[in-house]
């Protein structure tokens, strides 16, 4: 019987070898005269913006922090967070309708979010602003010519504020609705099972497992919702409510500082952006602990000295 080869250990010197190799990284020179032509457009139009007078840099530092524009942005601010929280509860209502086994209860939700999301939001602004065109009173009661309640007149109960608030809630809850129905649909199936199994009933299955473990997937794009809207607030202005861009607008009407109030208005808008993405950033990694990959380690560059025989 043959006895078996001794193959020679030369993979481990080999190995060792390979790992002696300094790794040098790839140069990549298009990229990089890319990169310096854009840093010096970049800082062309920076100085362009600097330097020149007719944005009037002296009437946006004296107006950044006028009373009317912080009291504009204040109102921003209020639309932003009401009506993102009413959309954010009705759309996970309208999420929940549209996974329910109901044909009823999924078919309404499918019409709402079909209506909302396929009308521009400011044709549904003006459409609340003029309602009073197609129910002059207000009252609630039973159908086909049935006793009502009388609540009151359309043009004292829906202001205009109201109006506003009622278009931007309304039509964030259907976007929102298909945000929160992705981020229940991403949760495994095997959860539900387990719960079901520890006899939970559905609400609680629901609120106690379902919708945390959704959070994960829904937080990004509902943090994109919220930026939006809080840009998205600018169309009340054709409703005459004062909030920031019609702040600005009034000013401008006066003194006919056009660019520079608009300038003001931008950077009121970046700055709030700016916050609640770092907000979003924050609630993002929260919730997404242990879902991440693992870390990758530090790549360093290591001194290799030369093997000697």
């Amino acid at each position: 019987m043959e006895k078996p080869r001794l193959v020679p250990d030369t993979l481990e010197p080999a190995a060792a070898a390979s790992e002696s190799i300094p790794v040098v990284p790839l140069k990549h020179p298009v990229r990089l005269a890319l990169a310096l032509v854009l840093i010096v457009v970049a800082a062309g139009a920076a100085w362009d913006v600097a330097v020149n007078e007719r944005y009037r840099w002296d009437v946006v530092l004296s107006y950044l922090f006028a009373p009317q524009i912080l009291a504009g942005a204040g109102l921003t601010l209020a639309l932003t967070v009401v009506s993102m929280t009413a959309g954010i509860a009705l759309g996970t209502g309208l999420a929940i309708m549209r996974l329910s086994e109901n044909p009823i209860l999924s078919t309404i939700s499918r019409a709402y979010i079909w209506f909302f999301r396929g009308t521009p939001l400011l044709v549904q602004l003006i459409f609340w602003y003029n309602i009073a065109a197609l129910y002059p009173v207000i009252a609630f009661g039973l159908p086909f010519g049935g006793p009502s309640i009388v609540l009151g007149s359309a043009n004292v109960l829906i202001t205009p504020l109201g109006a506003a608030l009622l278009g931007l809630s309304l039509n964030e809850a259907a976007y929102m609705a298909e945000i929160i129905r992705g981020g229940i649909r991403s949760v495994d199936k095997g959860q539900y099972d387990a719960a079901r199994a520890l006899g939970m009933s559905g609400t609680k299955l629901m609120n106690r497992v379902i919708l945390p473990q959704a959070m994960r997937v829904v937080l990004p794009p509902t943090g994109n919702q919220v930026i939006s809207m809080l840009k998205g607030t600018s169309l009340v202005s054709v409703l005459a409510i004062s909030d920031l861009l019609y702040s600005a607008q009034i000013i401008y009407a006066n003194n006919y500082q056009t660019i520079p109030l608009l300038i003001v208005a931008s950077l009121w808008y970046l700055l709030m952006t700016t916050i609640l993405s770092y907000f979003q950033n924050k609630l993002e990694r929260r919730y997404g602990r242990g879902f991440d990959s693992a870390p990758r380690k530090n790549r360093k560059s290591r001194k290799t000295t030369t093997r000697t025989a």
